[in-house]
C-alpha cells in the first residue's frame, strides 16, 4: 500500500529581503485509496505544503521528514518526485510554447511507465480520456496550456491524473476559477481516478463546493502553518457554517 508520511515539516521563504517560514510543523499520513481534503484561509500554508512537497525551488526545507513507501522525498530532484508516484495538479498551471499536449502527455508517460507506450493503443487512451473531460480532441496538438482558458487548464491537469495514475496526487485548488459545469466535470474526473483504490488524493482548497463532488475521508484545518484540526467529512460542514475565524482569531496569522 502506497503511503505518504510527513513528519514534523518546516518550510521557509525568502521573501522582502527576509527569511519567512510558512510550514511550522505540519504531520500527515495518507495512504493508498484514501482522500484527504486541507482547508484554510489564504495565507495559511496549503500551496507551500504542495508546492513544497513537489520540490519547487523557491521553499527551503528546513526540518522534518517526508517519506513516499519508506523512501525519503527531499532528497529526491522534481524528476524523481515525479517517477516515483508524486503527481501535483497546480493551482496556476503554466504554458510550455513549443510543446505539444500530445508530445507531453507521451513523454511523461514514458518517464512514469519506464517505455514509451505503443502508438496505436496510447492514441486511443488518450482520445477516451479527452472525451471523458469534455475536451475537444484537436486539443492534443496545441502547445501545453498556452491560449486555454483557465477550465480547460484545469481540464488537462485532470487528463494528466488519469493517464499518469499516479501513487499520491495532490490538487492545489483545483476548483478555483471553475464554473459549475467544469467543476462537476473536473470532479468527476478525479472520482474516476480514486475509485481505482490505487492513489491517495490530497486535495487543497478555500471552499466546500468541490467537496460536494468528491467526498473527503478525512478533512483537515490549515491555519498558520500547522494543521490544527482534524476530522471527518462533517468537519468540512462545520467549516462551511462557522468559516475559519475560530482557527485563526486571538492573533494567529499565517
Amino acid at each position: 500500500m502506497a503511503t505518504l508520511e510527513i513528519r514534523d515539516l518546516h518550510v521557509t521563504v525568502e521573501a522582502d529581503n527576509a527569511t519567512k517560514e510558512i510550514l511550522k510543523g505540519v504531520d500527515l499520513t495518507v495512504k493508498q485509496g484514501e482522500t484527504h481534503a486541507i482547508m484554510g484561509p489564504n495565507g495559511s500554508g496549503k500551496s507551500t505544503l504542495a508546492y513544497s512537497l513537489a520540490g519547487h525551488p523557491k521553499y527551503t526545507i528546513t526540518g522534518g521528514t517526508v517519506l513516499l513507501d519508506g523512501e525519503d522525498v527531499l532528497e529526491m530532484s522534481v524528476d524523481e518526485r515525479a517517477r516515483a508516484g508524486l503527481f501535483l495538479a497546480m493551482q496556476y498551471p503554466v504554458e510550455v510554447p513549443g510543446v505539444s499536449v500530445s508530445n507531453f502527455l507521451r513523454t511523461s508517460a514514458t518517464a512514469i511507465r519506464g517505455e514509451a507506450p505503443k502508438l496505436r493503443t496510447w492514441v486511443k487512451e488518450v482520445k477516451e480520456a479527452m472525451e471523458r473531460l469534455h475536451m475537444d480532441t484537436s486539443f492534443a496538438e496545441r502547445n501545453v496550456n498556452e491560449g486555454f482558458s483557465g477550465g480547460e487548464k484545469k481540464r488537462h491537469e485532470i487528463l494528466q491524473l488519469e493517464l499518469l495514475r499516479p501513487k499520491v496526487a495532490i490538487l492545489d485548488e483545483t476548483d478555483s476559477g471553475l464554473d459549475v459545469d467544469a467543476l462537476r466535470i473536473v470532479s468527476e474526473g478525479v472520482n474516476r481516478v480514486r475509485e481505482t483504490g490505487e492513489v491517495g488524493t490530497l486535495l487543497i482548497t478555500h471552499y466546500t463546493r468541490i467537496l460536494r463532488y468528491i467526498k473527503p475521508d478525512f478533512v483537515h484545518v490549515f491555519s498558520a502553518g500547522r494543521i490544527v484540526e482534524s476530522g471527518g467529512a462533517e468537519l468540512a460542514d462545520k467549516l462551511e457554517n462557522e468559516g475559519y475565524e475560530a482557527y485563526t482569531k486571538g492573533g494567529v496569522s499565517a
